[in-house]
């Protein structure tokens, strides 16, 4: 295994544990969630460039279409319970209620 494919794993492996450690504020976790995807892609991208598998060269653009709409949702979500709520803690949501 490369060195790069070791600091992209890296990479993944702090944004796992940031999302498991900082999730009392929404907003850590989405960023955690977008460094987890931006590392996929970058893996995704160099194993489908070194083993020259041109058949899923579409396959990171799709990677990077799920992640724009991950992020729109993520913030909209982050604005709603902002305005609602006046805060971005996780632990004052509360899903039972309507």
């Amino acid at each position: 295994m490369s060195l790069v494919h070791m600091n992209i794993l890296l990479a993944f492996t702090m944004s796992l544990t940031g999302l498991l450690m900082y999730r009392s504020h929404l907003m850590s976790a989405l960023l955690c969630l977008e460094g987890m995807m931006l590392s996929l892609f970058i893996l995704m991208t160099i194993t489908i460039l070194n083993m020259h598998f041109t058949l899923a060269s579409m396959t990171p653009i799709i990677l990077l279409v799920f992640a724009a709409c991950e992020a729109a949702v993520g913030l909209a979500l982050l604005v709603k319970i902002s305005n609602t709520y006046g805060t971005d803690h996780v632990q004052n949501l509360n899903l039972l209620q309507c």
